[in-house]
């Protein structure tokens, strides 16, 4: 496994940006001010973008892995890369994602303990309904992880 930052032509990305996050504006939002990391395996398996939100805290705003490449490790191995990159950096990792129950194990699985929600981020921000497990996504589950 390869991991990259990933300086020039982030829009190349954005189609597997648009797993982590469906709507293109809203990527728009952190993908400039952050770090846009890829992790290649022989190809292409995984992406995340991390931004510095000030005070010694990082937020993941973004995690996909490639269709075919789910439940193989990838999206695990992204965070310990990241979490190993902003270690001693900073004090905490944070993430916001939708409350399903795909995600909501996966980041307790990876270390992270809820820490508070907002609610009706996924009804108020997007310009679509949000589904994931066959729920639709209203609020935002954050996470933090001790760095």
């Amino acid at each position: 496994m390869e991991f990259r930052t990933i300086n020039d032509n982030q829009s190349d990305f954005l189609p597997l940006l648009l797993l982590g996050d469906e709507q293109e504006d809203m990527i728009a939002r952190y993908l400039n001010r952050g770090t846009l990391w890829a992790l290649y395996d022989r190809e292409l398996r995984a992406v995340c973008v991390v931004t510095e939100e000030g005070g010694g805290e990082f937020e993941i705003k973004n995690l996909a892995v490639a269709p075919g490449s789910q439940r193989r490790g990838y999206g695990r191995a992204m965070v310990e890369h990241v979490v190993r990159q902003y270690r001693g950096r900073g004090r905490r990792l944070l993430v916001g994602t939708g409350d399903s129950p795909l995600t909501v194990p996966f980041y307790e699985a990876c270390g992270f303990r809820e820490c508070g929600r907002v609610k009706d981020f996924f009804l108020e921000n997007y310009d679509h309904p949000i589904y994931e497990a066959g729920r639709q996504l209203t609020d935002m589950v954050r996470f933090s992880l001790e760095l």
